[in-house]
């Protein structure tokens, strides 16, 4: 066995539990997980799944974002984050509008194009700009189609939020997005609700995000139609398979499904709207990543069979988490060598995102701590993210 602690959310179990006088034995009774599955998580023997870390975190006071700790921010990263803080802060203080405001959609979409590639850094180096110019020129328009931008240019700020578990970002984020959702397109409030959601879902308050998805379901229902009602409820019930998941709540999970294969017909193929992605293969990988949660392994490693047979046609945001979802369940069903195959396809679609991710740092932690011999390619990955081996 690695003799070296490597780095991952999993590792912060134990300094949390011993920080608050917890034994692993009253830890485990009170979050409802066995002791040895507690002390097998700590040591780096299993990994921590998102799911048991939120009962964890909820019997240790801990938001779900807080047991999982949040990307240290970088000194390349330190002026575009302020920079972007900057622009929020300034929401209801309009500054002068942008000299070229035909250029702003083509703005969005080059931020977009860097986050489908996962580009973590370019996006927050442009993200500050789009922003204030998109703001600015909505307040002085006060046009639905100028909010709507500036809704979605929020979007983006959640995403990148999420993706470091910058959560008072991210809650910063779908605030303003909501408020400027409110004065758009009626199908940018269904988004700032799945975004809302989301940060229900990244604090692990997965019940409450839930009860976001719900209430939303009812207001697109009533207030969208044609193509826009059957996105927005698509990926509503996406984002709801994925929270009931997390709960472990079958009828819930199974409900949405149903209800996100049924949208999901009425698209031949995925498109792209808002800066989100929805259609038949955004629904299959929601399916695999919720067949993971709920320990359904094979079952996610079928449909994913299928799935990768087809070809993949999704951006790297998508296809990166496939593959960690992937050696999630090859490493629970034992296989090592899948699982470290999968990691790796992980880096080599989605490098920015596999670093911070927290799946993928709870599968290097557990690949390393169980090799026992040497493992070049397992040595070469390690050196890759950055941790010794």
């Amino acid at each position: 066995m690695s003799a070296t602690k490597i780095p991952g959310p999993g590792t912060n179990v134990a300094v949390c539990r011993k920080e608050r006088g917890l034994s692993q034995v009253a830890l485990a009774r009170r979050a409802g997980v066995s002791v040895s599955l507690l002390s097998k998580i700590e040591v780096g023997d299993r990994a921590l799944t998102q799911g048991i870390a939120a009962a964890l975190a909820q019997v240790m006071g801990l938001t779900l974002d807080e047991l999982l700790g949040a990307v240290p921010v970088s000194k390349a990263d330190e002026t575009g984050l302020s920079a972007l803080n900057y622009a929020i802060r300034r929401f209801d203080i309009p500054g002068a509008p942008p000299s070229h405001p035909e250029d702003l959609p083509r703005e969005l979409a080059e931020l977009n194009e860097h986050r489908y590639r996962t580009e973590l850094r370019a996006v927050l180096q442009k993200l500050p700009g789009v922003l204030t110019r998109s703001t600015n020129y909505a307040h002085v328009t006060q046009s639905p189609d100028a909010w709507t931008r500036v809704a979605d240019t929020y979007s983006v700020v959640y995403w990148l939020a999420a993706r470091h578990r910058w959560m008072h970002l991210a809650e910063l984020a779908v605030m303003k997005q909501r408020v400027a959702a409110e004065r758009g397109r009626p199908i940018s409030v269904v988004t700032a609700a799945r975004d809302e959601a989301g940060a229900f879902l990244n604090s692990g308050d997965f019940a409450g995000g839930l009860a976001v998805v719900d209430r939303a379901i009812v207001e697109a229902e009533s207030t969208l139609r044609g193509r826009d009602r059957a996105f927005g409820l698509g990926i509503l019930h996406l984002r709801g398979l994925t929270l009931a998941g997390r709960l472990k709540d079958t009828a819930t999970v199974t409900r949405h499904i149903e209800a996100a294969w049924r949208t999901a017909a009425e698209f031949p193929e995925d498109i792209d709207e808002h800066g989100i992605h929805f259609g038949p293969e955004n629904t299959a990988m929601h399916v695999i990543s919720t067949s993971s949660d709920m320990e359904q392994h094979r079952a996610a490693l079928i449909t994913a069979d299928d799935l990768v047979r087809n070809g993949l046609t999704l951006p790297a945001t998508r296809v990166g988490p496939l593959y960690m979802n992937l050696g999630r369940s090859h490493l629970a069903l034992g296989d090592r060598g899948s699982a470290l195959e999968s990691l790796e396809e992980a880096w080599d679609v989605a490098p920015e995102m596999a670093r911070v991710h927290p799946t993928s740092q709870e599968l290097m932690r557990v690949l390393t701590s169980l090799h026992r011999r040497s493992n070049p390619r397992l040595t070469r990955l390690a050196k890759r993210a950055g941790v010794s081996f």
